[in-house]
């Protein structure tokens, strides 16, 4: 029943975005879809992010860019905290079949539309998407990483800047990383992020599969060289309850580096057997600033 009332709360969220939507957009909204911890499972007002996608008519419209933010902007002006947490994926059948350039779909969620996606609204138009390769799963990841986890983006292009700046600069995310204290006190939503992204990204650029907090940590855990087992374990609890700040920072003082060392390790060889030597170059940059 408490897991059923916390989703009730992000899916009014989702009815205020798709209603809204609907009105902006008329007839050209094909279909929209719940994503994320909406559509698999495991979603808590403490933490989740609201996922909505969107399938939308070619042809693609100048204006369409400008429409989908304006109505992002209108939902999350309504006051609540998850109604600024809503997140809007969108495409048409063309860019998402890979034909053309435009929309906001990256790989990795186009990937959970595919193989999560809730329908909400419209006839299901999932045929219509491309599914990404292991090896396009794992650039996108590591782009995404570098992007919002890397520290001064360092060797980052303007598209990954841009993201970039949708978090706090200044090397916020390497700083946390290195002095736990600062990261437990941003709260559970920014520590379980930066404890789970890595895990997830493991768990996908392995299993070419969509890195969901719960399958990723058990696969994690099940793993034969796992240096953050009590510290990823744990983060799965903070997403429902907020830990104590001191034995917060304790964990993450032992083996919050330990996991990013080993994540990075990882993908500075898979991104290197893949061809793709300068975003190994920038991981290889960010381990060594990392472990200064």
């Amino acid at each position: 029943m408490a897991q059923h009332a916390d989703s009730q709360l992000g899916e009014d969220v989702l009815a205020r975005a798709v209603a809204a939507y609907r009105a902006a957009l008329g007839s050209r909204l094909i279909a929209g879809y719940a994503l994320g911890s909406l559509a698999h499972g495991g979603f808590s007002p403490l933490v989740s992010d609201v996922d909505l996608g969107l399938i939308v008519q070619d042809p693609l419209r100048a204006r369409d860019r400008v429409t989908i933010r304006t109505v992002a902007r209108s939902v999350k002006a309504g006051g609540a905290e998850l109604d600024q947490r809503l997140s809007v994926f969108w495409g048409t059948p063309a860019t998402l079949r890979g034909q053309r350039r435009g929309g906001r779909f990256p790989p990795l969620d186009r990937l959970d539309l595919l193989d999560y996606g809730r329908l909400l609204t419209g006839p299901d138009a999932r045929a219509a998407v491309a599914r990404p390769d292991i090896d396009e799963l794992l650039v996108a990841g590591a782009e995404f990483a570098l992007g919002f986890l890397g520290g001064r983006y360092v060797g980052l292009s303007g598209r990954l800047r841009g993201w970039a700046r949708l978090w706090p600069r200044d090397d916020d995310a390497l700083n946390e990383i290195r002095a736990p204290s600062r990261l437990v006190a941003r709260g559970p939503r920014r520590v379980t992020k930066i404890v789970l992204f890595p895990v997830r990204f493991l768990f996908t650029a392995e299993t070419g599969r969509v890195g969901t907090n719960a399958l990723a940590a058990e696969h994690y855990l099940a793993s034969a060289f796992a240096p953050a087992a009590a510290l990823v374990t744990a983060a799965l609890g903070w997403r429902r309850e907020r830990p104590a700040d001191d034995e917060a920072a304790e964990l993450l003082s032992r083996e919050l580096i330990p996991l990013y060392a080993q994540y990075l390790d990882d993908h500075i060889a898979r991104l290197q057997a893949v061809g793709c030597h300068r975003l190994a170059d920038s991981f290889q940059r960010w381990r060594s600033r990392l472990l200064a």
